[in-house]
């Protein structure tokens, strides 16, 4: 009989604090029945693919869940390919605000910014 060693994996996806705050607002204020946050990647744009941050209401069988201060981020089982090594952040300046992403994967982006490939 052989010994198994388990070691905990690094998450796919590093939230910044910036990230981790907003995770934490999202929540604070999230419809009756969320759970967590998920990040997706949908076929949008004209690059193939994009970011998606929604609310959720139930756990998926193969979403990755990382535990943050304010609440469950989840990633998307079929995205996390896609997005394995990223940083997340929380962007705000005069004119915006939103999620972005340092994305050792992806290959290119559109020139709007809407999406990415890999």
């Amino acid at each position: 009989m052989t010994d198994l060693k388990t070691r905990a994996r690094p998450a796919a996806v590093t939230l910044t604090a910036g990230a981790e705050d907003r995770v934490a607002a999202l929540m604070a204020s999230a419809p009756e029945g969320a759970i967590g946050v998920r990040l997706s990647t949908p076929r949008r744009g004209c690059s193939g693919l994009a970011y998606s941050v929604d609310y959720v209401t139930e756990e998926q069988k193969f979403d990755e869940k990382i535990e943050t201060p304010g609440g469950i981020f989840y990633i998307d089982g079929a995205s996390v390919l896609y997005l394995i090594g990223s940083v997340m952040d929380w962007v705000e300046d005069d004119f915006a605000a939103g999620f972005v992403f340092e994305n050792p994967n992806a290959k290119g982006a559109c020139g709007c910014g809407e999406s990415f490939t890999v």
